[in-house]
């Protein structure tokens, strides 16, 4: 969900280039050529993933696996950052040639359906090559879209507030569920003041979080078919977002661009900022302070309007192999050794099974599973509705004027007017 961020988009292109080299993989190792059969009843098949150089490695660990278990199935491999991906993986699948299993997103289910390229994976769970059971708090669900199967989810993660602790700690300010966005600009205010630096790195770009922000209000940024918001919604937010960049609350946008590819709370320009959970282990490669994870603010002190993301495996309707495709994702989401080679890399692990496997020793990620376990258990989680077709284009549309709007180069007006023209073209509507 974006996956793969701010953490935005952005940054996690930034931090998930890759050499093929590094990973000892040769150019006849990659996805460039069909997947087909051999003699001896050897079955290849091919899988495509974005990501980084570790999550090459562990992901090529646990193909290894599966290949000692099944012998007669061979798995091709390719991976890019995240935008030479799906610029890979449109051109594949324009010309009828895309991998076999591949890492999806819910922003990619609609588009790609509609285009014919995805497999409804629902005959294999039938045919028993797929079991769905075992899965956590409903993500079995994840991926289905009017009655179809097209994603299995590999983790999970959720929208949360990074916070360097010290800071928060020495400004006096305690996050708790049910705190209000008045009570978060209330902290910021107080850490600007007592710290000596922006409480937030600046939230106005970041999509997912003004999604969670209109599900407070009982909207929604995506509706099954176009955006669930008006432009009156949006220059409300924008505007807000705007007076706190003046007013110091957040971050200057000219010294968060000037930092990039490292984040704010790591390059200590802020204090916090919104992000996926499974990502807040980016902060402690990068900075030198002691950072944690703080509730979502509310508007009503209850509401959250959070629910679970995912990065998922799907496959091609084109693929010669459904059977094994289906084996592999099977393998990869129950397995237990999986979790353990995989870790939080793609969130936290989306079966039982999995989740159970991997036991996190270090401090990070066991806030990432107990703020999980916590959002499960209060009962606030929501379902997300699938992604209209287009919706990637919206997305990168508002991350892309928002910093225009925040740097100054558009006004709040220009900026929603330019945000609702690009995706109305994007989403037909």
């Amino acid at each position: 969900m974006r996956t793969n961020g701010t953490v935005d988009r952005r940054g996690l292109l930034k931090m998930a280039g890759g050499s093929l080299a590094a990973l000892g993989l040769t150019a006849a190792g990659c996805g460039g050529t069909g997947s087909g059969s051999g003699g001896d009843g050897t079955v290849t098949i091919r899988y495509a993933w974005w990501g980084s150089d570790d999550r090459a490695r562990r992901i090529n660990r646990t193909i290894a696996l599966f290949e000692k278990k099944y012998p007669k199935i061979k798995v091709k491999t390719d991976f890019q950052p995240y935008l030479d991906f799906w610029k890979k993986f449109n051109t594949q699948a324009s010309g009828g040639n895309p991998p076999d299993v591949f890492q999806n997103a819910i922003g990619f289910l609609r588009k790609y359906d509609r285009k014919n390229v995805l497999l409804d994976l629902r005959e294999q769970v039938e045919a028993g090559h797929l079991g769905l059971d075992g899965f956590r708090a409903g993500l079995e669900r994840f991926g289905e879209v009017d009655g179809k199967l097209l994603g299995v989810p590999v983790g999970s993660n959720s929208m949360a507030l990074v916070i360097d602790k010290p800071v928060f700690r020495k400004a006096g300010v305690a996050p708790a569920p049910g705190w209000t966005w008045d009570d978060f600009h209330a902290a910021c205010a107080r850490i600007r003041d007592t710290q000596g630096r922006a409480g937030d790195s600046g939230h106005y770009g970041v999509m997912y979080l003004y999604d969670l922000y209109l599900r407070q209000h009982g909207k929604a940024f995506f509706t099954a078919d176009g955006l669930g918001f008006t432009e009156a919604d949006l220059t409300d937010w924008w505007t807000k977002a705007y007076a706190g960049v003046k007013s110091g609350l957040y971050s200057d946008p000219k010294k968060v661009a000037q930092i990039k590819p490292k984040s704010a709370v790591a390059a200590e320009v802020a204090a916090s900022e919104f992000t996926w959970d499974n990502f807040t282990i980016r902060y402690t490669s990068e900075g030198k302070s002691q950072y944690g994870l703080a509730p979502i603010p509310t508007t009503d002190g209850k509401k959250t309007g959070q629910y679970l993301g995912s990065l998922m495996l799907s496959a091609s309707r084109r693929t010669k192999h459904p059977e094994e495709v289906a084996q592999f994702i099977n393998f990869m989401v129950h397995e237990p050794e999986v979790a353990r080679i995989m870790g939080y890399d793609r969130g936290v692990p989306a079966t039982t099974a999995q989740y159970e496997a991997f036991r996190p020793t270090d401090e990070v990620n066991k806030q990432i599973a107990a703020y999980e376990k916590q959002l499960i258990d209060s009962g606030a989680l929501e379902t997300i509705t699938p992604h209209p077709a287009g919706a990637d284009i919206a997305e990168a549309a508002f991350l892309r004027v928002a910093e225009d709007m925040a740097l100054g180069k558009r006004s709040v007006a220009e900026a929603v007017d330019q945000f609702f023209t690009e995706s109305k073209t994007a989403l037909g509507s």
